[in-house]
């Protein structure tokens, strides 16, 4: 069979989730089965894959999926738990009275506080957390949605303690292998820890750039969408400012992906930069003159609010103080690097323990393992809410509360999840079959290559949003494309740690348009059935993304890379 009317067969599972979530408004818990299902229908009687090895492949998603909603449970536990304990009321009454201004409460908690979040705990947690601070401040329920999801972007691949790169691209394993085979040392690397590290100095390196032009664009775009001016001038004010934060942000940020690891940069960019930013606006350096505000709630477009008004603000009150709020994330930041750090022993400990099974159904070659300790989930995030429920004092209620809470919340995402990473097994294990077809992701890509060309490195990165779109996250993104895109830059003859740096760079630019998280943030300040407006303002700072780190991938490709891995 041609390879065109392949790819044709092998996109049909990605349609139908396209259509369903994007075309029909389904659910991800609805859809991703369906398309789940289409790929098991394809690789049946198309590949002609034998029944059992789809059956595996199955259950082999089925049980991967296992390693990200640990952390998903993880980072939701923390999450409540300091929210019954009173620590992110606390947190959220330190922001209140640092500057009155709009824009910089934007740089602050939109994108630096945001970041960190992202790199604690990420699935959309940022976004839902920030939207309504920013709303209890003052801002109008739509301008709060608009710039707390389009600037939890430059911190996405690194979101969950890097889960979008070491388990996002955990399928690209066996041709990282063999390439080091084929390669040795001169590679770079020489194992998939450090192809992972590599890719994520790629990654840091281009959102990086846009970690200085995002911001004030952002500002720019808020001003003149809700500003009483509709003036672009007014955002540029903030610059000096902006450029500050940035470079707060940025620094360890690099630094971390560089020396450290692909967990780490989000985390430690925002919890060394979210200090050093804050301790700038109290004693007003960088700031503008004039401060700016939204006009009288009485000239609001009647869209900027929801059912839940501005008026009726929440009235954060410390319940301890700022430090006991903060030690859980400390503490969450301090044992993931003691854990990642190879030369310290405690990496040797947390890996001690490892779970598998080997030969799902029989099948040689399709397996699972996972190793417990070493997973974010439980170690730290289940064990530093564990911890906190005696720093912050908590009554048993409160507990009993927020492990509720957290269970509650796993439903939909454990059903999207399982069958999101099952496709994506039977996407990659559709190799194995009589005819000798290449894998789904692999006949996409000889297509796609045979229409792009050498200009692929300017679609990479719309590639991984539009799988963030779909899926609604970067991991499950990367899950479906990594394989695809790097497949794509050998054919082409590519740089593929670029490639797939932008792969991973798209998949978080895509967290800004995602329906999962427009639908989530707009239900926190109470603007439902906005969220197609939303999704259109979302458009345009998405492009730019795209553009800007799309021509820097050219650049890098075939300007000053050329031919590497």
């Amino acid at each position: 069979m041609h390879v065109g009317i392949l790819a044709v067969f092998a996109f049909i599972p990605i349609l139908v989730a396209l259509v369903l979530m994007v075309g029909m408004r389904w659910p991800a818990t609805r859809a991703m089965p369906l398309a789940w299902l289409a790929s098991a229908a394809a690789g049946v009687f198309v590949w002609k894959m034998d029944l059992i090895v789809v059956a595996a492949s199955t259950l082999q998603g089925f049980a991967s999926a296992v390693t990200v909603l640990l952390i998903v449970f993880g980072a939701l536990l923390i999450l409540y738990t300091l929210s019954e304990s009173g620590g992110m009321e606390t947190i959220n009454y330190g922001f209140h009275g640092i500057s009155t201004d709009r824009r910089v409460q934007v740089i602050i908690i939109a994108f630096i506080f945001e970041a960190f979040l992202e790199g604690a705990a990420g699935f959309g947690t940022p976004a839902a957390i920030a939207g309504p601070l920013l709303m209890s401040l003052g801002f109008p329920a739509l301008a709060a949605v608009l710039v707390a999801l389009i600037l939890n972007s430059i911190p996405v691949t690194f979101g969950a303690v890097g889960t979008p790169i070491w388990f996002g691209l955990k399928n690209l394993s066996y041709k990282v292998e063999a390439a080091i085979a084929e390669t040795g040392p001169g590679i770079g690397f020489s194992d998939m820890d450090g192809f992972y590290m590599l890719i994520g100095k790629w990654a840091s390196v281009f959102h990086s750039v846009m970690a200085f032009i995002l911001p004030i664009f952002i500002v720019c775009f808020m001003t003149r969408l809700f500003g009483r001016n509709r003036s672009w001038k007014e955002g540029l004010a903030v610059w000096k400012f902006s450029v500050f934060a940035s470079t707060a942000f940025v620094i360890p940020f690099l630094i971390s992906a560089f020396f450290i690891g692909e967990e780490f940069p989000a985390l430690i960019g925002g919890l060394v930069g979210l200090p050093v930013v804050l301790f700038a606006a109290r004693r007003k350096w960088f700031l503008p003159k004039e401060s700016w505000d939204f006009g009288p709630q009485s000239e609001w477009d009647a869209e900027w609010t929801g059912e839940i008004a501005t008026e009726s603000d929440i009235s954060f009150k410390p319940q301890m103080s700022q430090v006991r709020a903060w030690i859980p994330y400390v503490l969450i930041g301090l044992i993931l690097v003691l854990t990642r750090i190879q030369f310290l022993p405690f990496s040797g400990w947390v890996k001690a323990w490892s779970l598998g099974i080997r030969d799902i159904l029989g099948q040689s070659g399709i397996g699972y393992s996972l190793e417990p300790l070493y997973n974010p989930g439980i170690v730290p995030f289940a064990l530093v809410a564990v911890f906190t429920i005696f720093l912050h004092r908590m009554p048993a209620q409160k507990v009993k509360n927020a492990w509720t809470q957290a269970f509650k919340r796993m439903k939909n995402p454990t059903i999207a999840l399982v069958f999101a990473v099952a496709l994506v097994q039977i996407f990659k294990n559709s190799s194995i079959n009589p005819l000798g077809y290449a894998s789904m992701p692999l006949s996409m890509a000889q297509a796609v290559a045979a229409v792009t060309q050498g200009s692929w490195p300017l679609f990479a990165a719309f590639v991984g949003a539009l799988g963030s779109f779909i899926t609604g996250s970067n991991t499950v993104s990367d899950l479906l494309f990594a394989e695809f895109q790097y497949d794509i830059a050998t054919a082409l003859e590519l740089p593929r740690q670029i490639i797939v740096a932008l792969q991973t760079v798209g998949g978080a630019m895509g967290n800004m348009v995602c329906i999962h998280n427009i639908v989530a943030a707009s239900a926190t300040v109470g603007l439902v059935g906005m969220e197609g407006l939303i999704l259109r303002r979302n458009v345009l700072p998405l492009l730019v993304y795209g553009a800007l780190v799309g021509s820097m991938g050219m650049v890098f490709a075939y300007l000053i890379f050329p031919g590497i891995f």
